[in-house]
């Protein structure tokens, strides 16, 4: 209970200080006059004076509050190293007994994990911020610690703690811990495909003698290189850089004897395949309604670079019209099919028959360019049932289909097959879900009699419509319809041809979104979902591994035609591995390379200064012989908060009010008789 005493003037408060001044000044008087009663006088002047200020005693019933200590227990992956999470625990049973017993305290304990996914290293002053939010500064005590030392959200200085108490760090692990780690020094981000980025590496050693290390660099999993490298020497490395898309690089440098954890002996660089431009021919036999549809989609495509060339007249036709007026350029056929082939990705022959502009000997150069790694695509009319058909050209050794010699006229929906549900050129095609398809008819097919390569799109009776095929390195495409312009055009609404088209030609221009067969991670918010693309009715199971190497089996289900799935919790930043036996996938979680497994040895020396600065302290709780608990000593005023086998927390003597009192001192029957009686008493000493 605290008493004390308050004023509420009844009267403005100069008014109250003139009274003040005009009671002094008469007291004053009085007394040196030696007038008789001069002493009450004054008295009840003062009283007077005071009834004016109204003084009120007061009366605060008050209970003490605990103060408040924040334990944080560091919880991050690199406290999985060595026996770190047993001395951990070890610590937290001890210690937690021991502030139980300090009078007073009130104690929370956190655990700061590693964010799934979403941050980069061990925070654990954003923890201690969130335990301590509700507490105000001057009921803290302090913070407790329990961490191995690498901790990345440290403030620049005890300001911006928040609150004025001593820090503590119990440091866990060992102090002559082995290591070694990959620092990577240059990491570009972009690369051109077909061509080569350099990244720059060093490798870091802590705890040993080594001069050298063997390394081994590999892209997408497969083994590019091997070599020694010198420690703490800045390697440059050439990688090429052969698709688009994300090409990702590991740098692997061989583990150290008793080293504590080989997780940092890899790096991982993720560059994007930049393609420069994706040179494109196309050539048109004649002038026909779907010629500016191949162009419109070619042209609107900002990575590709179009050449195309229209056959107005072949030579055999002979109408006198000068040749100055049918084309603005000769066609330069040598330069195309023979000096330069090499420099285009694809090759588009449409309505294309042969008229003698292009020598057999040209073919043989195109069926060479695709089984070198380039891609075809016909776009066949009547041309391809005709004698003049391109099958008739040394192009019949990589075409995946042999024309019959007729041709289907009548109206007919173009159909997905089976393969061609499975297929990604057409799986889940705008349309191709209801029966008949939602798009419009076609009304010309031409016949084949024998096919090799994968029909996906059929015609009447099954007919193959679109057929793709890989010969060597490359890929064909046969389009046994000159039709699709009525898609373009919007006839009976029209259908999905810019989405069909362009699947078509990035699928021959190798996109690896587009493969028939492929494994692939995705990163979706804090899940790993392991994606297996293929044409069979079955696929494997997949292991997937870790970043730090814990390995699990995956069985995939069918989530649609020819895509199967499956969905992991993303609990590790780094690179996630994934195998099915035959293909092989790599993602990244996070950053490249989280900060939680760079350094990974213990220290005191990141928490240390901090500590010092609020009076607290950072030690290292194993000495060699065994787990070693500081005493926790309460301490009211100091600015040292640590000593040889101790550390202090600040006890704070904060209360809350329960209840106040209020007795006004003149007012009713109280303040009557003092100023009363003051008066009498100065009456009866006068009257004497």
């Amino acid at each position: 209970m605290n008493l004390g005493i308050s004023f509420a003037p009844l009267v403005p408060d100069y008014v109250v200080w003139t009274a003040f001044g005009v009671a002094v000044l008469i007291s004053i008087l009085l007394l040196l006059a030696r007038s008789r009663g001069a002493l009450w006088r004054t008295i009840a002047l003062a009283l007077m004076v005071l009834a004016l200020a109204n003084p009120s005693l007061t009366r605060e019933d008050r209970d003490p509050i605990p103060s408040v200590a924040a334990v944080i227990v560091d919880k991050s992956p690199s406290q999985n190293f060595g026996d770190r999470n047993a001395q951990t625990e070890a610590v937290r049973a001890a210690l937690t007994e021991k502030l139980k017993a300090v009078p007073g305290l009130e104690v929370r304990v956190a655990e700061a994990a590693q964010a799934d996914g979403e941050n980069d290293g061990t925070r654990l002053f954003s923890a201690l911020s969130s335990t301590l939010a509700d507490v105000p500064p001057d009921r803290i005590a302090g913070a407790i610690m329990i961490t191995d030392g690498r901790v990345h959200d440290v403030p620049a200085d005890m300001g911006a703690l928040g609150f004025s108490a001593p820090l503590h760090a119990l440091i866990t692990g060992h102090k002559d811990e082995i290591d070694r780690r990959v620092v990577l020094t240059q990491t570009p981000r972009f690369g051109i495909v077909g061509q080569s980025q350099t990244i720059g590496f060093r490798i870091d050693d802590q705890g040993t003698r080594a001069t050298s290390a063997q390394v081994t660099v590999r892209h997408d999993g497969e083994v590019i290189e091997q070599r020694a490298v010198a420690v703490g020497t800045v390697v440059r490395l050439n990688v090429p850089i052969p698709h688009a898309g994300q090409n990702i690089i590991e740098i692997d440098a061989a583990v150290v004897p008793n080293e504590l954890t080989d997780v940092n002996n890899r790096a991982v660089i993720s560059i994007d395949g930049v393609r420069d431009k994706l040179r494109v021919l196309l050539v048109s036999g004649e002038p026909h309604a779907g010629e500016r549809t191949w162009r419109n989609l070619l042209k609107s495509d900002a990575s590709v670079d179009l050449v195309h060339f229209t056959i107005l007249r072949p030579p055999e036709k002979q109408d006198g019209t000068p040749i100055n007026e049918l084309s603005l350029i000769a066609f330069p056929t040598r330069e195309l099919f023979q000096q330069k082939i090499s420099e285009f990705q694809l090759i588009i022959f449409d309505r294309y028959a042969r008229q003698g502009v292009l020598p057999l000997i040209y073919f043989d150069n195109i069926a060479r360019f695709v089984r070198d790694g380039g891609a075809v695509l016909i776009a066949a009319g009547p041309d391809y049932a005709s004698p003049t058909s391109l099958w008739r050209t040394p192009l019949d050794v990589i075409l995946p289909a042999e024309p019959s010699g007729d041709v289907t006229e009548q109206p007919f929906f173009a159909q997905l097959t089976q393969a061609g549900q499975r297929h990604p050129v057409t799986r889940a095609l705008e349309g191709s879900e209801t029966e008949p398809p939602h798009w419009s008819r076609w009304f010309r097919l031409v016949n084949t009699k024998r096919t090799t390569g994968t029909s996906v799109m059929q015609g009447p009776d099954g007919k193959p419509l679109l057929v793709l095929a890989r010969e060597g390195e490359g890929r064909v495409a046969l389009l046994l319809s000159d039709h699709i312009w009525l898609w373009a055009r919007g006839y009976e609404g029209g259908g999905p041809h810019l989405d069909l088209l362009r699947r078509l030609s990035h699928w021959l221009m190798k996109q690896p979104d587009l493969e028939e067969e492929a494994l692939r991670l995705i990163v979706q918010g804090r899940d790993i979902t392991v994606q297996r693309q293929t044409m069979a009715d079955s696929v494997a199971d997949v292991t997937l591994t870790s970043p730090t190497g814990q390995k699990r089996t995956l069985q995939l289900t069918a989530s649609g035609p020819g895509v199967w799935r499956s969905t992991v919790a993303a609990n590790e930043l780094g690179l996630w591995r994934a195998t099915d036996g035959k293909l092989t996938a790599l993602i990244n979680v996070g950053p490249a390379n989280p900060r939680e497994f760079q350094e990974v040895t213990s220290t005191t020396d990141v928490l240390e200064k901090l500590a010092a600065a609020t009076g607290g302290d950072a030690r290292r709780i194993e000495d060699g012989s065994g787990i070693n608990v500081p005493r926790v000593v309460p301490v009211r005023s100091s600015s040292t908060f640590k000593g040889e086998d101790w550390i202090g927390l600040k006890m704070r003597d904060v209360s809350v009010v329960r209840g106040i009192g209020v007795l006004p001192v003149f007012a009713g029957l109280l303040g009557l008789l003092l100023l009363v009686g003051s008066l009498a008493l100065t009456w009866a000493r006068e009257g004497r």
